[in-house]
């Protein structure tokens, strides 16, 4: 196991002279606690490979941070992928990355967390490996490297970066991070330095609930198709089950919240109201893998902003969730908020996830008693008729009536949410949010003179674990097209500001997203060729994506834009986020027949699986649907019945394989 190495702050600290945004490195947040670096600790680097400013906010690493550095055998500590700046400065010096904390080398860590919460960031990752002079496969490493491991939302498919990792976690971290501490705790204590003893710590992580071992398990091929993803050795489950946390009251954190000494994205203080969500949005990876819903109890919520805010110092507040206006009694907590009876100072909220059919007048009165933060709401698509495809099941009135109590309330301008490439989806469709936009601002002038909107359009990209991961993703070609159409009808609309992601990084993310193991050389080579912050857009190279496919023999089109079939083996099969797959595929069929169906925390169960086994069935405060929450225009909304096979290539091949 890595051995204490002292700080390299010294060497270092004259060379933030020569970079950009230098406060990145020095660490010395407010809420940092003096950390002891015991030989007999398990040393956790808890890692976001993404710049400070965009990492330092993220819950995940800071609620693990603070648990880690609560148990008396465990000490954690963060880095984040250094800027290209700095990255030549380490090389040309020959200093390693380090932590934030005490600028300590990766490698004096036992453990390098990596958090994947989006698949643009996996050439950040074997940058960071890299400068901590760590091997970048896991088949290289020995005795005295660092354990390599993965969590996020990515990890339910880690395949196309599997080689470069030693394990991965599913699902929720507060336990499991406990459990893999002490696996690795006994193994420093052992010392052994022999040569399987390595091997014998994965395979004693592997019988961990919720651990995933890549080099435990061997991909098979057929040709192009991959046929089998099975373990090899007695203690590799073949399914691989999440971790799911029952009650998130038990787990109250981050107690004390990082507070930045330089701008960051999100800065202001974050509580997480709930985990989870039930409305079944199909194309939505995170609502499924979630699941189930668990509420923070409202008295928790108002102590953690309370004892928040107040250390602090912000004046901003976000409510955190997958939608945050489903959360029971949330017109209350807001209330208590803002008019500072809880809070002590008259202080702004921020519900990030707003859905339009559970945002009302009440809500819209509270939030805008102190600052007006920004509003965002997400159709996501732009008729009705597409919205029951992708089970989004709010109508043309909930959002007008969604904006119409906004700008009464004082807003002059918000954003609208749309994804376009989506199953079925017609230019109608895509022409449809165009019509949207121009009501909306049309709705706005009744109040204000200069109401506006800004449409944000994304590239869809098929997710593992949704009932839309069997469909073939637009070409970037299409999206061009698409966006085209809305560009040119929204050309003489001056209250309408259309803004898109970049069709050729949804290729890439869509390439990642549904990928197998033979994509490790691909991100591998781009990498080598300079392929660094490829999320950023002056840094994203598209061409470095297609040479390395084209250097491996690997289709784009087979993995990126043919649809898939029932039973087709994919890459993660052999995980699970606890959806049966044939509640998937059933609402896939449902999906391609326009039957919405209802949120299953105030209808009956539909048996999604993901409530078995965790004793959990509605974790819900109240059984009384949110006020507002319209369930659409009185349309079908039941399960559908089954949808004859041959509905599927009359559905999605009218224009070509992913151009449906």
């Amino acid at each position: 196991m890595p051995v204490v190495m002292e700080s390299i702050w010294p060497q270092l600290e004259h060379l933030l002279a020569k970079v950009t945004k230098p406060a990145r490195y020095i660490g010395l947040e407010d809420g940092v606690t003096d950390l002891d670096h015991d030989p007999r600790r398990v040393a956790w680097l808890l890692l976001y490979p993404d710049t400070y400013e965009i990492g330092l906010p993220n819950q995940g690493l800071q609620i693990l941070r603070e648990i880690l550095n609560e148990r008396p055998d465990a000490v954690a500590e963060r880095a984040y992928t250094p800027w290209t700046d700095l990255a030549a400065l380490l090389r040309a010096e020959g200093l390693p990355l380090f932590s934030v904390e005490t600028h300590r080398p990766a490698r004096a860590f036992d453990v390098l967390a990596f958090n994947l919460s989006a698949e643009l960031v996996y050439t950040n990752v074997l940058e960071c490996l890299d400068l901590g002079g760590i091997p970048l496969r896991s088949a290289d490493r020995g005795p005295d490297d660092p354990y390599i491991c993965a969590g996020g939302h990515c990890t339910y498919n880690p395949e196309p970066i599997a080689d470069f990792l030693d394990f991965v976690v599913l699902g929720d971290g507060e336990e499991v991070v406990g459990e893999i501490t002490e696996v690795l705790a006994e193994a420093k204590a052992d010392r052994s330095t022999a040569p399987d003893a390595r091997q014998g710590v994965l395979r004693r992580l592997a019988q961990i609930t919720g651990v995933y071992v890549p080099s435990l398990y061997e991909a098979v091929y057929e040709g192009e198709a991959l046929v089998a993803v099975r373990p090899l050795v007695p203690e590799a489950p073949a399914l691989v089950e999440k971790r799911t946390l029952a009650d998130l009251a038990d787990w109250p954190y981050p107690k004390r919240q990082l507070v930045p000494l330089t701008e960051v994205v999100h800065d202001r203080l974050n509580v997480e109201v709930f985990r989870g969500c039930t409305r079944g949005c199909r194309f939505c990876q995170a609502g499924m893998i979630t699941r189930p819903v668990r509420e923070r109890p409202a008295e928790q919520v108002r102590t953690m902003v309370a004892e928040g805010l107040r250390r602090t110092g912000y004046d901003e507040v976000a409510l955190t969730s997958l939608s945050t206006a489903d959360y029971s009694g949330i017109a209350d907590v807001v209330d208590g908020i803002v008019t500072g009876t809880d809070a002590g100072d008259l202080v702004s909220v921020s519900l990030p996830s707003l859905r339009v059919d559970a945002f009302t007048v009440d809500i819209a009165a509270k939030i805008q008693r102190a600052r007006r933060t920004g509003l965002t709401f997400a159709p996501e698509a732009g008729t009705w008729r597409m919205r029951q495809v992708i089970n989004k099941l709010i109508s043309e009135q909930d959002l007008y009536s969604a904006v119409d109590s906004a700008y009464s309330q004082g807003w002059r301008r918000m954003k609208l949410y749309f994804l376009t490439g989506l199953p079925t989806e017609t230019d109608e469709d895509t022409l449809g949010i165009a019509e949207l936009a121009r009501n909306v601002v049309e709705i706005g002038r009744r109040h204000h003179r200069s109401a506006s909107i800004t449409v944000s359009v994304g590239g869809y990209v098929p997710k593992p674990f949704t009932p839309f991961q069997w469909f073939g993703q637009n070409t970037p070609d299409e999206l061009r097209r698409k966006i085209g159409l809305l560009r040119d009808e929204l050309r003489r609309d001056r209250g309408v500001q259309l803004k898109w992601h970049d069709p050729r990084a949804t290729f890439v993310e869509g390439l990642m997203s549904r990928g197998d193991r033979r994509l490790a050389p691909v991100v591998e080579q781009v990498w080598r060729r300079g392929g660094v912050f490829q999320e950023w857009s002056e840094h994203f190279a598209e061409q470095l994506w297609v040479e390395a496919l084209a250097d491996h023999g690997l289709s784009p089109d087979w993995y990126v834009h043919r649809h898939r079939t029932e039973d087709e083996v994919l890459p993660w099969d052999h995980l699970s986020a606890g959806l049966h797959k044939d509640f998937l595929w059933q609402d896939w069929l449902d999906a391609l027949a326009e039957h919405g169906l209802p949120d299953c925390r105030w209808t009956p169960c539909y048996d999604c699986g993901a409530c078995t086994g965790y004793g959990i069935e509605h974790v819900v405060a109240s059984a009384v649907a949110p006020a507002g929450g319209s369930q659409g225009t009185g349309q079908d909304l039941g399960r559908g019945g089954e949808v004859p096979v041959s509905l599927i290539p009359k559905a999605l091949s009218a224009t070509g394989a992913g151009q449906a």
